[in-house]
C-alpha cells in the first residue's frame, strides 16, 4: 500500500500508523485522514494484527492539531459534514476498533492531536512531549470528542481547566493528572511501546476484542447495565475456542497459542 502523507507498517501482530507530515508538525489534512482510515481498514481485517500503535514522524510533534488550512475555510454545514465523517467519527472508529490502540507520543500533542489521543486505549509519552487544547485561542471550543473523553479520563475540574485557559501541560504533568499512562526517556519510547504491544499481541484476539468493549461501555452505561453487558460478553468468550486453548495450556504448564477462534 502506497502512502504520501502516512507510513503504514505491519510485523510481527502489530500495525504501526505514522502521521508523515513533520514539515507542518503532523497536522493532519483530509488526504492524511483517508489514508490512516485506508490503513486502519486494513489492520482490523487482518487477522494476523493484534495491535496498532499510532505516532507522528520527527521528534516535534505527534500531531499538533487538524490542519488550520482546511479548517478555517468550513461553512458550518461543512463542518458538520467534517464531524461526522472524518473528524469525530473518524477518532471514534480508532476507539471502537476491536484490535487494541496505542499512541505512541512524542513532541506535540495539541488539539486534535489530543483528541486523537484521547481515543486510543493507552497513551505512553516521552518526557519532551506537550499536550494542550488550545482551540479557545482561536474562537472554537475542543470537538472530536475532546469535550467529552478528556472529563472521562481525568475528571471534569482538571479538564474544564485545560479547555477553558487552553494552558499546555508537559508529561509529568500529564502522567500526574491520568492523561497518560506512562513517561519514558525520547531514546526509551519506541522500546517501551513495543514491549507493551507485544505483551498485548500474546492475547487471544477474542478476549481483546470484548473486554475493550465492555470497558468501552463502562464509559456509555451505569454500573448495572455495564456488568450485564460484560457478563454476555464473558459467557460469549466461554463458546470459542481460545478459552479451551486457554484453559488447556494452564494445566498443561505451557504458552497458550491463540488463534482467534
Amino acid at each position: 500500500m502506497d502512502f504520501k502523507d502516512i507510513i503504514y507498517r505491519k510485523e510481527d501482530g502489530i500495525a504501526h500508523i505514522i502521521i508523515n507530515r513533520p514539515e507542518k508538525r503532523n497536522a493532519l489534512n483530509r488526504a492524511a485522514r483517508l489514508e490512516m482510515m485506508e490503513a486502519l481498514g486494513d489492520a482490523e481485517n487482518d487477522m494476523a494484527v493484534k495491535v496498532l500503535i499510532l505516532s507522528g514522524a520527527g521528534e516535534k510533534s505527534f500531531m499538533a492539531g487538524s490542519d488550520l488550512n482546511e479548517l478555517s475555510k468550513f461553512s458550518p454545514l461543512e463542518m458538520e459534514r467534517f464531524t461526522s465523517t472524518l473528524g469525530g467519527r473518524f477518532y471514534t472508529r480508532f476507539e471502537q476498533s476491536d484490535k487494541p490502540v496505542i499512541a505512541m507520543i512524542d513532541g506535540l500533542c495539541l488539539g486534535g492531536g489530543l483528541e486523537l489521543a484521547l481515543a486510543c486505549d493507552i497513551r505512553i509519552a516521552s518526557n519532551a512531549s506537550k499536550f494542550g487544547q488550545p482551540e479557545m485561542f482561536l474562537g472554537i471550543m475542543p470537538g472530536s470528542g475532546g469535550t467529552q473523553r478528556l472529563p472521562r479520563l481525568v475528571g471534569p475540574g482538571k479538564a474544564k481547566e485545560l479547555i477553558l485557559t487552553g494552558k499546555t501541560i508537559d508529561a509529568t504533568e500529564a502522567l500526574r493528572i491520568g492523561l497518560v499512562n506512562q513517561v519514558v526517556s525520547r531514546d526509551g519510547l519506541e522500546e517501551t511501546v513495543m514491549t507493551v504491544a507485544k505483551q498485548i499481541a500474546k492475547q487471544s484476539p477474542l478476549a481483546l476484542k470484548w473486554a475493550k468493549k465492555a470497558i468501552n461501555m463502562s464509559q456509555e452505561t451505569g454500573l448495572g447495565a455495564g456488568i450485564a453487558y460484560e457478563t454476555l460478553a464473558d459467557c460469549l468468550l466461554f463458546s470459542g475456542k481460545d478459552r479451551e486453548e486457554g484453559m488447556k495450556a494452564f494445566f498443561e504448564k505451557r504458552k497458550p497459542q491463540f488463534k482467534g477462534e
